[in-house]
């Protein structure tokens, strides 16, 4: 039987590869890669590649038998060579076959293959129009509204016993726990092909094609998808201040190079030098240029992702790491992010350049990059050393006061911040707990100290980020090889309602924290005998808006400590981190709520006298939570009324705000609710 369906497939192959044909010369249709196409005159796909120092190219695939000389390309000019060939469907596999100066020939892979089998095996063609998308109307928060969750899909949610990688639709099984921890933006670790199955994704191989071993680009669609649909935005590394170094068809694409180093897609001289191989793209070569242009905007508008962290931008922008410059990376940096600025503002552009640079985030109108937001190591690392240092007197509060006050251009949220990231959790470097006591990550001690640090960074103004874990106290270090233990998140769920519930406060869920989402910051109590910091935090201004945030950086408690308070009244404790709730070593060591006394203190007109933990944080606002408002209520404005039908209305038909009854659909059983409380 086997032999007979062998057969009925050479068979079937043959037929196809006779029926196929190719026009004789160039093609009329636009595109690069393998482009299906379909209409009156037929299907097919277009063949395009770019090769400006080779003799001749053509394609070779399952559609003609691998046959190295049956489907020329034709030159167009400029070193690009196309073709139409008709009645190929998508799932063909394809090569190109590049005959360099000397006659040699070379296969390649299609430089912008959109799928492949693998980072050494056959490039695919894709359809990107396939898709069908359900979330429609999905909106990205309010850059001061982020919390990013950095997570790296091999490794995130492996079953127990397998081995990595784990893939876009094991991830999604977890969206409904991360939904309940109140993250509301993932930003995934590069999901480009990269050699083999297993890698952290900062080494692409083929930069326009998903990683297969990850499901490949339709699966990584419904994960945005999805995402979507659980109100979380999705950002995604680039990488294009390196590529490779290894299974790159790119590297002397065509055969030419000079100094045996990377051809037409790669710098040919001391500017190809990076710290992770000599495979710097060629930032002043038009070709080159386009390629990378065109990766970065098609995630944000096929993928529909939501923004991108460039990685290692000093290094684009840079030879090594004084210098001397490249501006032809400054301006491509420049042209994309203008290019995403003006089709496309809300999606966010966050540089990783650790240069304390604040040209990286102003306008290119003025002479800056352009990025919105950069990684701040002017925060991590002196808050990371803070809460890792095991001696008390050896905690500089006036550092952690100046990486709380860190900022771009004046502009609170300019920085991304954290205590955790995959490079901070990596190369030499572990997870905070474990930093805190190697061998033993779940002591008290590790407790205590990495969720003060996380509460520094919830309470502190800019865009906070997690790694993923991080909630439920994961130990050691990443690895791309070592799958997340989630046996913790029961272990530590007590720690993983902590992260939530300080999300909630820097999300203002309740209502009652609306300052932490605000640009305004004042450090106004910096006691470094006793290890105690207090910071202010507003938008506006007012009940329910101003924030004081207290923190202990001592192995003692502190009793009958008074502090400054910007306004009179009563200032209610919403946030107390050595609750016994969040783990059964902490001490719920008392902390009330504190009227304000008519004594200025630390430049404050009024003061409160206060209680706190050792390695506790503390967060104090006034007011009370609005109370919630009836589901028919839409627009909260506290009656059943027309503005709730308009809004209803608006919705028809869409899995939107207005699902009532979470049927699914906003549609009659809805508007009957409306109208059955209609005021």
């Amino acid at each position: 039987m086997r032999r007979l369906l062998a057969a009925a497939a050479i068979t079937l192959s043959c037929a196809l590869a006779s029926a196929v044909h190719a026009q004789n010369g160039p093609s009329p249709k636009p595109g690069v890669g393998a482009i299906p196409y379909s209409g009156q005159g037929g299907f097919g796909v277009t063949f395009r590649t770019w090769a400006p120092n080779a003799q001749s190219v053509r394609v070779a695939g399952t559609f003609n038998g691998w046959n190295a000389n049956s489907h020329p390309l034709f030159a167009e000019g400029n070193g690009w060579w196309s073709v139409d060939v008709g009645s190929i469907f998508p799932g063909t596999q394809y090569k190109f076959v590049v005959q360099k100066s000397g006659g040699s020939l070379l296969w390649k892979n299609d430089p912008r293959a959109r799928r492949l089998t693998n980072s050494v095996g056959n490039s695919i063609v894709y359809n990107p129009n396939a898709y069908t998308w359900t979330t429609t109307n999905y909106a990205t928060p309010a850059w001061n509204e982020l919390v990013l969750y950095e997570l790296h899909v091999g490794t995130f949610n492996v079953a127990a016993g397998d081995s990595p990688p784990s893939t876009f639709d094991e991830c999604r099984a977890k969206f409904d726990d991360l939904k309940e921890l109140g993250v509301n933006a993932i930003a995934l670790m590069p999901v480009c092909e990269f050699p083999g199955d297993i890698s952290w994704g900062y080494n692409p191989a083929h930069q326009f094609a998903v990683e297969s071993s990850y499901g490949g680009p339709d699966e990584l669609k419904q994960f945005v998808d999805d995402a979507h649909a659980h109100g979380f935005a999705v950002l995604h590394d680039v990488v294009h201040a390196h590529w490779g170094p290894n299974d790159m068809d790119v590297w002397q694409f065509d055969g030419w190079s000079q100094n045996s180093l990377g051809g037409i897609f790669f710098y040919n001289d001391y500017r190809a030098v990076t710290p992770w191989g000599d495979t710097r793209p060629d930032f002043g070569r038009g070709e080159v240029r386009q390629f990378i242009r065109d990766q970065v905007l098609m995630w944000l508008e096929e993928f529909r992702m939501d923004g991108h962290r460039w990685d290692a931008t000093k290094f684009i922008r840079k030879v090594d790491y004084g210098g001397p410059d490249i501006p032809d990376g400054w301006s491509l940096l420049q042209w994309i992010n203008n290019e995403v600025d003006a089709a496309q503002p809300w999606k966010i552009q966050i540089a990783e350049d650790f240069d304390d640079n604040e040209w990286i985030s102003k306008p290119t109108g003025i002479g800056g990059a352009g990025f919105d937001s950069q990684w701040d190591g002017g925060f991590v690392h002196p808050v990371r050393e803070a809460v890792i240092v095991g001696d008390d007197a050896s905690r500089s509060m006036w550092a952690v006061r100046d990486a709380i006050l860190n900022a771009y251009n004046g502009d609170a949220f300019e920085r991304v911040i954290y205590t955790e990231s995959h490079d901070e959790v990596a190369n030499g470097k572990s997870r905070v707990p474990e930093e805190i006591w190697p061998g033993n990550a779940g002591s008290w001690f590790s407790k205590k100290r990495s969720t003060l640090g996380a509460f520094v960074v919830f309470t502190s103004p800019g865009i906070p980020m997690m790694f993923m874990g991080q909630e439920f106290l994961e130990n050691g270090w990443f690895d791309a090889n070592d799958p997340l233990d989630w046996s913790k998140r029961t272990t530590y769920a007590g720690i993983r309602s902590m992260y939530k519930d300080m999300i909630a406060m820097r999300r203002n869920l309740d209502g009652v924290t609306a300052g932490l989402l605000g640009q305004s910051t004042n450090v106004f109590h910096v006691n470094d005998s006793w290890k105690v910091l207090a910071w202010h935090r507003w938008q506006n201004g007012g009940e329910t808006d101003d924030v004081v945030c207290v923190a202990n950086f001592a192995n003692a408690g502190r009793t009958n400590y008074r502090i400054g308070v910007p306004r009179s009244g009563l200032w209610r404790c919403r946030f107390n981190s050595d609750w016994a709730g969040y783990d059964a070593s902490f001490g719920t060591w008392p902390a009330f709520d504190a009227t304000a006394e008519n004594v200025a203190w630390d430049g404050m007109p009024y003061s409160i006298v206060i209680s706190i933990g050792p390695y506790t944080g503390l967060v104090y606002s006034q007011g009370e939570a609005p109370p919630p408002c009836v589901a028919a209520d839409l627009n909260c404005d506290g009656s059943v009324n027309g503005a709730d039908l308009g809004l209803l209305l608006g919705a028809w038909g869409t899995a939107g705000p207005g699902d009532i009854t979470g049927d699914g659909i906003v549609n009659g059983a809805d508007l009957a609710v409306v109208l059955g409380a209609w005021n």
